[in-house]
């Protein structure tokens, strides 16, 4: 049977739904950065997407060529990821107001035997295969990332993606209960979050994100997509929401 993290990582992956804490380890993933309307038809989302699932399933599917990275075992591709960044005006605070505002990190988990080496090996591959995607790969798009979020609260949202504000409302009252604090980056936030002032910089924003394992600088509003929309009616979508937390200040203020 091929391995699949979702069963052996559930408390990453099938959270209740009603929040609760978690410490998320460094895990290796494919991630691309970008800005724009994620609904967008032929928009760098898409585009990011059809980068990071080409190289994703190239890894799998490595099994039936003439080469597979060095210790390679036959898994189920991960579910997409998404950390999400508010740019100037993205976020009212209770609903997304311009989704063309928005930044993303796009990621998809994948086994550590994609190393470096390996990482470049299957670009190439991708790159041979779909020359339409070779540009992408060529300037560096694409990135491995060891990434580790730490303690963070998270929580189920079962329903469109436009009625998280109310599942994020009740996380954030959770954290508020734990006597913790969202620890969301300035620029990064989720709609329950702060005032955007920062600039997105994908290439410094993918480069905090590796930080050898450790728990990076810039921590954002993360979201897990366990149901395809385009297969799933929106009342059925499931989606981890995950907000990275730390405790209160002593003797100082802390805006959540």
């Amino acid at each position: 049977m091929a391995y699949d993290f979702k069963r052996e990582f559930r408390d990453l992956y099938q959270p209740k739904a009603r929040p609760s804490l978690v410490d998320v380890p460094a895990m290796t993933f494919a991630a691309i950065a970008g800005t724009g309307d994620p609904n967008e038809e032929g928009g760098a989302y898409g585009h990011a997407l059809e980068l990071l699932y080409a190289f994703s399933y190239a890894v799998k599917m490595s099994k039936k060529g003439s080469w597979q990275p060095e210790g390679y075992f036959d898994y189920v591709v991960p579910p997409l990821e998404g950390l999400w960044w508010g740019g100037e005006g993205a976020f009212d605070g209770a609903s997304i107001g311009d989704k063309g505002a928005l930044s993303w990190v796009s990621l998809i988990r994948q086994p550590d035997f994609v190393t470096p080496d390996a990482f470049s090996r299957v670009c190439e591959m991708v790159a041979a295969k779909r020359p339409a995607l070779a540009g992408a790969l060529a300037s560096g798009d694409l990135r491995l990332v060891r990434f580790a979020e730490g303690p963070c609260a998270q929580v189920m949202h079962v329903g469109p993606y436009d009625d998280e504000p109310a599942t994020i409302s009740a996380l954030s009252a959770f954290i508020a209960e734990k006597g913790l604090v969202t620890d969301i980056a300035e620029g990064g936030e989720s709609p329950e979050g702060h005032a955007a002032t920062c600039a997105f910089d994908p290439e410094a924003v993918l480069a905090a994100l590796c930080a050898d394992g450790a728990v990076p600088s810039v921590r954002l509003h993360h979201e897990i997509y366990l149901g395809d929309p385009r297969r799933t009616s929106p009342e059925k979508l499931r989606t981890v929401i995950r907000h990275p937390v730390r405790e209160r200040r002593r003797g100082g203020a802390d805006a959540i």
